[in-house]
């Protein structure tokens, strides 16, 4: 027998890279080093003090308000790790370092090491306040924190949030899910004072306090008052308000203490150099808890960055990377409402230029500070549409446009000579912040086939997060690929419920879901604010009085039934049907006005009587007093009809415009609908009632016919009515005007006025469906007009209490008690 020589072979070492954190930091390293090279060298170990994988802390907010499941914000669950080769010590606190012998310790678990990387990140920063060990205080950091705090939501009415950064304004937004009434308390003269300055941290406030979460600044907490249970929140000026639960969310320190106690040099945090090495030539650092030239970054973005130089550096595919620093330029959604900002725009020198733009009524606000000829901070809140021109401005060091305005509107940026594009974006420029997604690696998905935004997102996480990428993210799919394949959520309904309006209509009343929340648990993926008032409106027109009103479906006003103004207080418009008063009513609302020292009254657009800047907790007694009905000012429903005096008094008029203005009001008061509508009726063609320019407009004509017409506008854009038809009777108007607003509430998207859904429906369409019955649906319109006319509840004269606990209560002007604790 012939026996082959063999050549003994020498097993390759592999180093062991122990990694300290299985944050956002810690696991984005180890898939960047797996990234890098897959064949690395390394056996990987992690620690993490948590029992799970890694997930996405931006989106704890979901996890709190209950949009989404806690499984769905994880980026690498457990069995990610053995697929990949990591060895991860889940629910395992590393307790000592042993740098000596290269060996860290963990609750019974010792792993030696050849290369040691911190990535232990922060931890809640906790004021020393006294209380914080009662009852019913909590952090907000962690996926159990989410869970703890809901559960101890149940049943509670008052809840404060201390600290107006962006964490606790995510953690005020998921409080408002659980029916509790909602105070942010921030030291700071404004909200987010890090990003915002002191105007744009107004507009932000005045937003928040349309969603009905209230927010007091400049306000020292001086200490938690309770026996074991925390019972208020009390201030260094002696003021307290009540709070049966308090979650602190007051910024966060480096985990730094287990590299001290090792023997690394610590200043705030670890202190590492541009290779991200500490003073351990063995052992490095990255993220939050890394200090490098004297900066600690708090942000997901220069995180990323670190972790991919440290990969390049360890695996050798990079062996030259280094770290010098980050610009800081994030994108990010605060409540829903769209933030983007840049270096300190608090931090204006004398000789800067500041550049600012403000529209209130959209809580709007832009302002970038322009030093020496290029932009060195910016910051953007409610209109992102000139934010990638800043941000580049600001990223690259570009100069600014010589007609400074232009960074906001028209202009381009001008990028080596000719106009900058996506396509001139270098491959590793950033796109999506929240996951660290660049450019290079959302392009490569496009050209493996991911041609919609939604497809994108699931290959690269880009856009999963806050969504203000999403943009961008679009118009790389339209550079690469050509154009924007079809997304399917384009056609629904509301963002969070993967259906079209016909499907989600038939599967609600299919399975008889008759509120926000369980059409949410049935159907929802998702859930914004857009979603929920959606839907809120929605099964409100579907069901009627069987609807299931819930607090935190709807914005202020809705709950409260009065319009929220820019200092925080309501306006109260009762009902003047058709524009018609009398002589006692007058007088009513004189005396109300003068008993509760109505800043302004105001004749309203619309003929009415509007009463200005009373107080939230005012709001009950006003509408007692007044004992008028409500003139729905300030939901998405039928808000008022507008008439002239018409054939009753005018020389001109050849119908009677008032009675048929007034039948339609007391007609069609309280129907809610995808928008607002209003209507009007004149009694002649001369139009004193501007009849063309509403959602529904009925003119006299000559021969003492009624004509009506549909889809008219006089906002920011003015478009002129689509004449539907003409009747003879009153009694026709108001059937033709019910059968349209069924059809308009059925089939308009959410948010779509009149004047966008008519010519999208195509008006030929409209009159073949409501006029000649083309579709059998006449007798249905008909019905659904008269049901939701039984349905009708007038908020103020058929409700006598609050519909519950803290509805009305207004911390700013409530003298609560003492307690004593």
């Amino acid at each position: 027998m012939i026996v082959a020589n063999t050549i003994p072979t020498t097993p390759v070492t592999r180093r062991r890279l122990v990694i300290i954190g299985n944050g956002m930091a810690g696991a984005r390293f180890a898939e960047d080093v797996i990234a890098a090279d897959p064949n690395h060298e390394f056996d990987i170990v992690m620690f993490g003090d948590e029992p799970y994988g890694n997930y996405n802390r931006i989106l704890l907010s979901n996890v709190l308000n209950g949009a989404q499941d806690a499984k769905e914000i994880f980026l690498n669950p457990l069995d990610w790790y053995a697929a990949n080769g990591v060895t991860l010590h889940a629910g395992k606190r590393v307790t000592r370092v042993d740098r000596e012998n290269k060996v860290v310790y963990a609750d019974g678990v010792e792993e030696p090491y050849d290369v040691l990387v911190f990535a232990t990140g922060s931890r809640p920063f906790v004021p020393p306040i006294p209380g914080t060990t009662l009852h019913g205080v909590f952090l907000f950091r962690t996926i159990d924190d989410c869970r703890n705090i809901a559960s101890f939501a149940q049943g509670k009415k008052h809840a404060v949030v201390i600290g107006g950064g962006l964490l606790g304004l995510e953690a005020a937004k998921g409080l408002m899910t659980h029916n509790l009434d909602v105070t942010v308390v921030e030291m700071g003269p404004w909200l987010m004072g890090v990003q915002l300055d002191e105007a744009g941290g107004k507009v932000l406030q005045q937003t928040i306090e349309k969603l009905g979460i209230r927010a007091l600044t400049s306000a020292s907490t001086k200490e938690f008052v309770g026996h074991t249970e925390v019972r208020a929140v009390r201030f260094a000026d002696g003021t307290e308000i009540l709070a049966d639960m308090v979650v602190v969310s007051a910024g966060i320190r480096p985990n730094k203490e287990l590299a001290q106690e090792c023997g690394l040099t610590v200043d705030r945090a670890i202190v590492v150099d541009d290779t991200l090495q500490t003073s351990d030539p063995n052992v490095f650092s990255v993220g939050e808890c890394a200090q490098h030239r004297g900066m600690v970054y708090g942000l997901v973005a220069p995180i990323w960055e670190q972790t991919k130089v440290l990969a390049g550096r360890l695996t050798g595919k990079s062996p030259d990377a280094e770290y010098v620093g980050s610009k800081l330029a994030t994108k990010l959604k605060v409540m829903g409402v769209e933030l983007a900002s840049m270096g300190r725009v608090s931090d204006v020198k004398p000789t800067d230029e500041v550049v600012q733009f403000s529209e209130p009524a959209r809580q709007v606000y832009w302002k970038a500070i322009v030093r020496e000829g290029k932009v060195v901070a910016g910051c953007l809140l409610g209109d992102l549409g000139p934010a990638d021109d800043i941000v580049r401005h600001f990223m690259q060091e570009t100069p600014a446009p010589a007609r400074r305005l232009e960074l906001f509107f028209g202009a381009k940026t001008e990028v080596a000579g000719g106009d900058f594009s996506l396509a001139d974006m270098p491959d590793d420029r950033q796109i999506c912040d929240c996951n660290g997604v660049s450019k290079g690696t959302i392009c490569g998905a496009i050209r493996a086939g991911k041609c919609t935004v939604q497809a994108v997102g699931k290959a690269t996480r880009a856009g999963s997060g806050c969504g203000s990428c999403k943009k961008l993210v679009k118009g790389l799919i339209e550079a690469v690929a050509g154009e924007v394949k079809a997304d399917p959520a384009d056609g629904w309904y509301v963002p969070g419920v993967p259906l079209d309006k016909p499907a989600l209509v038939a599967e609600i009343r299919g399975r008889g879901l008759k509120s926000v929340s369980a059409t949410l648990r049935a159907l929802a993926t998702g859930e914004d604010e857009k979603t929920k008032m959606g839907l809120a409106s929605l099964l409100k027109s579907l069901w009627g009085k069987e609807y299931v009103d819930e607090r935190d479906a709807r914005y202020v006003n809705d709950r409260v039934h009065a319009n929220i103004q820019n200092d925080g207080t309501f306006s109260v418009i009762p009902r003047m049907y058709g524009g018609v008063t009398t002589a006692d009513d007058l007088i009513k609302i004189g005396e109300v006005a003068k008993k509760h020292q109505v800043r302004m009254v105001k004749v309203t657009g619309g003929q009415r009587i509007d009463l200005l800047g009373i107080t939230k907790d005012k709001l009950p007694e006003v509408w007692r007093d007044l004992g008028m009905p409500s003139g729905h000012a300030y939901t998405k429903a039928f808000r008022t009809c507008k008439t002239c005096v018409g054939s009753e008094f005018c020389r001109y008029g050849t119908n009677d415009s008032t009675a048929l203005g007034i039948a339609i009001e007391k007609k069609f008061q309280g129907f809610e609908f995808p928008a607002k509508v209003k209507m009007a009726v004149s009694g002649c063609p001369r139009n004193c009632a501007e009849s063309t320019v509403k959602d529904v407009g009925v003119i006299a004509t000559e021969g003492g016919e009624w004509e009506v017409s549909i889809g008219g506008a006089a906002g920011a854009s003015v478009r002129k009515t689509d004449i539907l038809c003409r009747v003879k009777t009153q009694e026709e108007a108001l059937q033709i005007i019910g059968r349209f607003l069924i059809y308009y509430r059925d089939n308009a998207k959410w948010l779509e006025r009149t004047y966008d859904f008519v010519p999208r429906v195509g008006l030929d369409k409209i009159k073949a469906i409501l006029l000649d019955d083309s579709l059998g649906l006449c007798t249905y319109f008909d019905t659904e007009v008269q049901k939701t006319v039984d349905a009708f509840v007038d908020p103020w004269l058929e409700r006598d209490r609050p519909v519950y606990a803290g509805q009305f209560e207004d911390a700013r002007t409530i003298a609560l008690p003492m307690v004593v604790g």
